[in-house]
């Protein structure tokens, strides 16, 4: 029921928040080159020969010096491989690549010391491991361990620059550069949440619209009652046409048991707790009454299911789903609804047509009189769908930035001023159109630039159109994906 669009527009929203505040491994600032202090010369050094030794202890490859054996406890620690696949810090390294083999002699002892440490036999235990678990065992380890290793700081000691102030300044980089990634993973995880719970709230608010006509029906109930005990009630108050109040679709709605459940489970899917609610209903109600189709339905006669259900469709269509009260009812309770509410709504007017209508062609018939609740995806690959291709544009979005870089007319448009969305939309496109075969170049070109178009400059679509064909075109030349291109 949450459509793969849906799932594209809320992949890129998160994906946008994200990337624009995300921060890779923060290394420390280096000495100037007018800076003669000691201390300051010898605690960058330090800092250099630390993480690279956190990557030879890992088993990463750096091209020469020694190497460890294999092992398995300190190989499953993640944080390795992830200063390895920083861009930054391996330059950083090249630069500076006569202290790759500096501290090769102290290896051996450090290895050793290494397993015979606490910490290391509590990690091995571990099952489940978290970017936190994985900074701190190396932090608690650089601090205690290799900080104080004998053969270690002999080996510094050959520095004439050596003092220990210097020496107890560079581990604090050094931690100082691995919370850094704590930080980034922590957002990661966060950005990943944040787009489950944005699908989630999409699909609390079809229920929350489905509960509409409930919300409304209680509100013109209570008008009745109101209206009986005014001081001078007439016999129309008396007698009130209940053909609004008692209609059998609203009844439906109150015993649809998927529905009431759903809401008790989230409350924030019930239209009656949204802020001015009341307010909303009653005005909305009062445009409702004032149209020929109300007029027509309440001298309808009762019992006919479908000419129930075919009103508050066509109540729905009209009225509730594109009114401003709607509109702000929904922007008080989610930043999420109101992008959601166009893909929302039309779900909810599917939902009802198919509780009196036949069955368009693909769909499972649906037993007349009884509201069938669309399901929040329509197949596993729906609900895989927008974690795999957030993952996928995270973990690639270097390179997929370097495809969209070869194709940019660099005299007429700044690389490093393009608009940031036009950036994280040509990268989820392309990470569609490599890792998802299945889905025809077409498809994903269209989607990508109708949002374009919905979200970015005037001038995004035809901008991102240019770009993603001629990216698709390398790609099916370089054997990358074997794709149509129309």
């Amino acid at each position: 029921m949450i459509n793969r669009s849906l799932i594209r527009i809320k992949t890129i929203q998160i994906l946008y928040s994200y990337l624009l505040t995300r921060s890779e491994f923060t290394l420390a600032t280096p000495p100037s080159s007018s800076d003669t202090d000691r201390d300051h010369l010898f605690a960058y050094s330090v800092y250099l020969d630390y993480l690279v030794l956190l990557l030879k202890l890992s088993g990463q490859p750096l091209g020469s010096g020694k190497t460890l054996p294999s092992d398995q406890v300190l190989e499953k620690n993640t944080l390795g491989r992830s200063l390895r696949a920083d861009s930054a810090l391996m330059t950083l390294i090249r630069q500076h690549s006569d202290i790759i083999g500096k501290c090769d002699s102290a290896l051996p002892e450090l290895y050793q010391a290494i397993c015979q440490s606490a910490i290391y036999n509590d990690f091995k235990r571990k099952r489940k491991l978290t970017a936190k678990d994985n900074v701190d065992f190396w932090s608690v380890l650089f601090s205690t361990t290799i900080h104080r290793n004998k053969a270690l700081e002999r080996v510094f000691r050959r520095d004439e620059r050596f003092s220990r102030v210097g020496h107890e300044a560079g581990l604090k980089l050094f931690t100082d550069t691995l919370a850094t990634f704590d930080d980034t993973h922590s957002t990661l995880a966060k950005a990943r949440k944040d787009l489950d719970t944005s699908l989630s709230m999409a699909y609390s608010l079809y229920h929350g619209l489905l509960r509409m006509p409930i919300l409304l029906a209680d509100v013109q109930k209570q008008r009745l009652e109101d209206a009986k005990n005014k001081y001078l009630p007439t016999p129309d108050d008396l007698n009130p046409n209940l053909r609004f109040v008692d209609n059998m679709f609203v009844e439906a709605l109150r015993k649809c048991d998927a529905l009431n459940e759903y809401v008790d489970q989230n409350p924030e899917a019930d239209p009656a707790q949204w802020r001015d609610s009341d307010l909303a209903a009653n005005t909305l109600l009062d445009r409702i009454m004032a149209t020929d189709a109300y007029a027509e339905y309440m001298q309808t006669q009762p019992g006919d299911f479908a000419t129930d259900a075919a009103f508050w469709r066509e109540i729905m269509r009209s009225i509730v789903l594109p009114s401003d009260e709607l509109s702000d009812c929904l922007e008080t309770r989610s930043v999420y609804w109101n992008d959601d509410l166009p893909i929302m709504g039309t779900f909810v007017l599917k939902t009802i047509r198919r509780s009196y209508a036949p069955a368009e062609a693909g769909e499972t018939p649906a037993e007349l009189g009884k509201i069938e609740l669309l399901p929040k995806f329509m197949n596993s690959d729906d609900e895989k769908f927008g974690g795999k291709l957030f993952d996928n544009v995270v973990q690639n979005r270097i390179l997929y930035r370097s495809y969209i870089d070869r194709f940019i007319d660099t005299k007429q448009w700044d690389t490093e001023r393009l608009a940031f969305m036009d950036i994280v939309l040509m990268l989820t496109a392309i990470a569609e159109i490599v890792n998802f075969p299945s889905i025809p170049v077409p498809v994903t070109m269209n989607e990508y630039i109708e949002i374009a178009n919905n979200y970015s400059t005037l001038r995004s679509g035809q901008f991102i159109n240019g770009i993603l064909c001629s990216v698709t075109k390398m790609l099916n030349e370089e054997g990358i994906i074997n794709k149509k291109l129309d």
